[in-house]
């Protein structure tokens, strides 16, 4: 490199990183509230250009980091909505909590493109070469230190045909599609784009045929309760009496027919079971509570790598639960078999169980109430019914300020309650459709694959023109 160029070097990595950020901007458009999933047709093609620009694999790292902080930037901007609460005292947090978070799942982004740059491929082979070190990525994102699988690409889709395919491939397998998809169009050549608009036409044909899948109903009624407790309020002591009295309201409301089951979202009760024995033995008598295992929230429910909060000091700013022996599917006299997701366990596909412990549907109890008004609640909403589609199952979720509803075996909302009313909605239950192909597989015979394929592409000799 002669001194020109070494020179124009640092401005070009300054400035494509810049254009980097701005892509996963773009490409968070699809995530709501803004729910505009095409705005990814420019984005990735705009990413996988910039790393095709890229001088070595150092910079290749930094073009996938910038990329994902704009993605998780604007994609996570509800995670400083818990600080607010009660801004006084934790308020100053959350532009830490957003940029910290935001900074440091794009490390995931940043070893996905370094690992692709690697590779130095060409063409076709280039943007197979990234889409599969991206997914991968994803997964490791979603899997180490318990996972935190929030905002992955498949979830831009979600309410279109093209989320049908998760059914089959997953989140990372649609992922992958999706991804490909996009950086096949950044080749900017007749072939490549013509593959891409195959691709994604397929995705959207398969799609619009499995959504005609007949799906009936059971003579099961869920109720789902929703009171509508605000955040700032819900353990004011003045305000307790008056939650607690409209899930009481909800539950005994007459209706014909009656529900089966009432369900009531998660922290419903404003007192400590353990200091209620009355309470408590009354809701153990209608309702059992198998001993179980929560996927606990990283830094507000689980501490990861704890040793090292506690030797630094700041162990003690964050609570740490101990996990019990797992998830588990509950059957109670009368009714279909469900497995309870606990709020931040339905962001898990590969948590819900399967094979003779799959049960016929999915209970999602959630207090949504801490993620705001405008994002967080729609995107939890959103990764709920991907769970449905992946799995082939119906899935109840009752939200403390909403949006609770039924979605059927298709990911499709069928009744439901929206964000900021108070009530409750009464639904049948869909009957479940037979286990898909990601039921059955699961996540890892793909991942296996996309493994072998990025290290042939790592290995294999590079031919040049």
């Amino acid at each position: 490199m002669d001194q020109t160029a070494a020179q124009a070097a640092p401005r070009s990595g300054w400035a494509h990183g810049a254009l980097a950020a701005l892509a996963g901007v773009v490409l968070a458009l699809g995530h709501a509230p803004f729910d505009f999933p095409w705005s990814s047709l420019v984005a990735l093609p705009a990413l996988f250009t910039l790393w095709t620009m890229a001088l070595d694999i150092r910079r290749a790292a930094w073009i996938g980091w910038c990329g994902g902080v704009g993605y998780f930037g604007l994609s996570l901007t509800w995670i400083v909505e818990p600080f607010l609460v009660d801004i006084a005292r934790h308020g100053w947090m959350a532009p830490f909590a957003l940029v910290l978070m935001a900074g440091g799942l794009a490390l995931f982004w940043a070893a996905g493109f370094a690992v692709a740059g690697a590779a130095r491929r060409e063409g076709i082979f280039a943007a197979l070469t990234l889409a599969a070190a991206l997914t991968l990525a994803e997964l490791a994102r979603s899997t180490l230190l318990t996972g935190f699988p929030w905002a992955l690409p498949a979830y831009l889709w979600v309410d279109t045909p093209v989320a049908q395919a998760a059914a089959h491939l997953g989140p990372h397998g649609l992922g992958f599609a999706l991804l490909l998809t996009g950086f096949l169009l950044g080749l900017r050549r007749p072939a490549p784009i013509l593959v891409a608009l195959a691709l994604f036409a397929g995705l959207w044909t398969h799609g619009i045929w499995r959504q005609a899948t007949p799906v009936e109903v059971t003579g099961t009624v869920l109720r789902l309760v929703q009171p509508n407790a605000a955040q700032h309020l819900k353990w004011n002591r003045e305000f307790m009496p008056e939650f607690y009295r409209r899930q009481l309201a909800s539950t005994s409301a007459a209706s014909d027919p009656a529900p089966d089951l009432v369900i009531w979202p998660a922290t419903a009760v404003p007192f400590l079971l353990a200091e209620r024995a009355d309470l408590r033995a009354d809701i153990a008598a209608r309702l059992p509570h198998p001993e179980g295992r929560a996927h606990l929230v990283p830094l507000g429910e689980y501490l990861p790598l704890r040793q090292v909060f506690e030797v630094s000091g700041l162990a003690g700013f964050v609570g740490s639960f101990t996990p019990g022996p797992g998830a588990q599917r509950i059957a109670l006299d009368g009714l279909p078999s469900f497995q309870p997701l606990i709020c931040y366990e339905a962001i898990f596909p590969h948590e819900i169980l399967r094979g003779a412990d799959r049960p016929d549907w999915l209970m999602q109890i959630t207090n949504d109430a801490w993620f705001g008004t405008r994002s967080g609640p729609y995107q939890h909403l959103a990764q709920a019914q991907m769970r449905a589609i992946e799995q082939g199952l119906p899935l109840a979720r009752s939200a403390n300020t909403g949006v609770s509803g039924m979605s059927d075996p298709l990911g499709r909302i069928t009744a439901s309650l929206a964000r900021g009313e108070e009530g409750f909605v009464d639904a049948r239950l869909p009957t479940p459709l037979p286990p898909t192909l990601y039921a059955r597989s699961g996540d890892w015979p793909l991942m296996g694959a996309l493994g072998l394929l990025l290290a042939a592409l790592l290995i294999a000799p590079r031919h040049r023109r």
